[in-house]
């Protein structure tokens, strides 16, 4: 049984990162508003999310500075004083979010059902959203399906600002073109400079511009510069000399994106861009590009079986692989035909009509 009979007028949604969760939680957001246009929509989210979120039509962002350490709490708490919302999704199991929702004052406090409410997170809650379906994407959609949406199929629509497309256009104009992220935010989940340079030059010699994206983070920069030692074939490493919006007005120009489990690739989706992920430590039926699951290279269930003894279906369904050199069991030869494959399927090389 659905929890609102009807339209609430005030909904605050929580969830503070990381970028590609954020991407997921979109659909819900849009979902919502389609559903119910008049709810005022407030979304309580990290700094370096919040560069992307702003651009969401509609929905208040309030910025959590995890970085200011107890003062991100105060200041948050000081902003919501007085403010009282109808729902409360907390979407985040994590401490430092459900410490953060102790200032959100609502009626319905929906957050993970038991099993999925890490760091205690049921304790913030009044309501438990049961898992739905195998993505994550999906697993969100869930409090949807709690609060009583009608349409629970994920769509993404972000307007990209006219400043960030004018300043993508340079980079755009030369097609087709191949970003690679060649990093996350965990150095673990990289694939290797060797294997991004292979690519890189297998990718020219079909044709396309390949450039270099991700963020400033010391580790990447590093890893673009090796695979730059390696290939003269990289157009452009922009790696570190974007701003959100301008990384996804990049990403919207993109015949294709090559990714480990990181933002951009989620962002991708966002933009209706396809999707090469690389994937070892995360099952990418849950955590890979939506739209693209299938055009994966994943030694997950390889990786899984060598750690654990046992198959993936006999092991929880968020397990991860934890052998930090599991990424290098993906080889050059896997990841060139997967990219053969989907530049096939989707025309990528072709001169739009």
């Amino acid at each position: 049984m659905a929890l609102l009979g009807s339209a609430p007028a005030t909904l605050c949604l929580l969830r503070l990162s990381a970028i590609g969760d954020c991407c997921h939680a979109i659909a819900l957001v849009q979902a919502i508003q389609r559903q119910w246009p008049q709810t005022r929509i407030t979304w309580i989210t990290g700094k370096i999310e919040a560069q992307l979120l702003q651009l969401l039509p509609d929905v208040e962002i309030i910025v959590f500075d995890k970085g200011a350490g107890i003062r991100a709490y105060l200041d948050l708490w000081k902003q919501l004083r007085g403010r009282k919302f109808d729902v409360l999704l907390h979407m985040q199991a994590a401490l430092r979010a459900s410490l953060a929702s102790l200032g959100v004052s609502a009626i319905h406090r929906l957050g993970f059902e038991r099993e999925r409410a890490k760091d205690g997170q049921w304790l913030f809650t009044n309501h438990k959203v049961a898992a739905t379906g195998e993505h994550v994407v999906e697993g969100f959609m869930g409090f949807g399906q709690a609060l009583g949406l009608a349409d629970l199929s994920p769509r993404w629509t972000l307007p990209v600002p006219e400043e960030a497309e004018q300043w993508a256009t340079p980079y755009a104009e030369r097609q087709p073109l191949l970003l690679i992220c060649p990093a996350a935010s965990k150095a673990y989940k990289n694939w290797t400079a060797e294997g991004y340079a292979a690519l890189a030059d297998h990718a020219h010699g079909k044709g396309m511009q390949v450039m270099l994206i991700g963020s400033p983070a010391r580790q990447e920069r590093e890893l673009a510069a090796k695979i730059c030692n390696l290939t003269d074939n990289i157009a452009e490493n922009l790696v570190g000399k974007t701003s959100l919006p301008q990384l996804l007005a990049l990403i919207k120009s993109a015949r294709l994106v090559v990714a480990p489990d990181t933002g951009p690739t989620h962002m991708a989706t966002l933009m209706n861009t396809p999707v090469l992920g690389l994937y070892a430590h995360h099952n990418p039926q849950r955590t890979g590009p939506y739209y693209c699951r299938d055009y994966v290279v994943s030694v997950y269930d390889e990786a899984l079986l060598a750690e654990t003894g046992k198959p993936a279906n006999e092991l929880p369904w968020r397990t991860r692989v934890k052998d930090p050199a599991a990424m290098q069991r993906i080889t050059i030869d896997r990841v060139v035909a997967q990219f053969d494959r989907i530049t096939h399927d989707f025309n990528l090389l072709q001169e739009p009509s």
